[in-house]
């Protein structure tokens, strides 16, 4: 079987067996290093917004919002990215779930920092992913068994001689 086959897609070759794979695992990867650096500058506190924007929220340092960026977008953009990578049918419910918690991430900033452009990038980003996301589930990379009920079994009859026959 050549290079571009892979053995669990019934022989089709790789990238009609996970339409959009590069694309996912690059921009899933610059999402999740976004993220992180996002948490890293929160933390070390070199570029944040003042703190008195969280002052609704009872919260005088940026701890906790570093912590809330880490987990709900490079967490879990880094696992949609490693997962498109192996080829995982998980990688797609993946991409679906990043989007979503980004798209979450976005909207819960926009109250207390204010719309801004990056917050529009990003934005373009969750829309456009989960489209992608949805493409590929369409098209056929999904976790197997998820999607449609397994065959029913042939009865079995066993014979005089102990062996098994299909009916």
């Amino acid at each position: 079987m050549s290079a571009a086959k892979n053995a669990t897609s019934g022989g089709l070759p790789a990238h009609a067996a996970h339409p959009f794979r590069r694309t996912i695992v690059v921009v899933e990867t610059l999402v999740s290093l976004s993220g992180l650096a996002g948490s890293i500058q929160l933390l070390a506190g070199a570029a944040t917004p003042p703190v008195s924007v969280l002052s609704p929220l009872g919260l005088s340092r940026w701890m906790l919002p570093a912590g809330w960026l880490f987990l709900t977008v490079a967490v879990p953009s880094g696992l949609a990215a490693w997962l498109a990578w192996r080829r995982s049918g998980w990688a797609v419910p993946a991409v679906l779930l990043a989007s979503a918690l980004l798209a979450i991430e976005l909207l819960a900033q926009i109250p207390f920092l204010g719309f801004s452009m990056l917050q529009a990038i990003f934005g373009a980003v969750t829309v456009g992913m989960a489209a992608m996301g949805l493409l590929a589930r369409r098209m056929g990379w999904w976790p197997r068994g998820d999607r449609t009920p397994a065959a029913p079994r042939e009865p079995t009859q066993v014979l005089d001689s102990g062996t098994r026959e299909r009916s």
